[in-house]
């Protein structure tokens, strides 16, 4: 019985590694996720020991192309936005 949770974690490990870091790193903010909402839905007077998480590295390019600015993102703003008859 008591090895199923070993076996289910290594199992799990693998899988893990064969994923690209961006997935990786999504999988582990989806597992954070599942663990705040879980914490919350405990009550109050059950403690359950959770081991701090390392500090994550930033993965660059993550989102790339997700985002967009408008072309006339820096021009200035009409007098009647700052007189608030926009």
């Amino acid at each position: 019985m008591t090895s199923q949770p070993i076996e289910l974690s290594e199992d799990l490990l693998g899988k893990l590694q064969q994923l690209l870091p961006e997935n990786q790193q999504l999988l582990l903010a989806f597992a954070e996720f599942l663990l705040e909402r879980q914490m919350r839905s405990l009550p109050d007077n059950t403690s359950v020991e959770v081991a701090p998480s390392p500090r994550q590295q930033r993965v660059l390019g993550l989102h790339q192309g997700m985002g967009w600015m408008s072309d006339d993102f820096n021009a200035p703003l009409p007098d009647q936005f700052w007189l608030g008859e926009a």
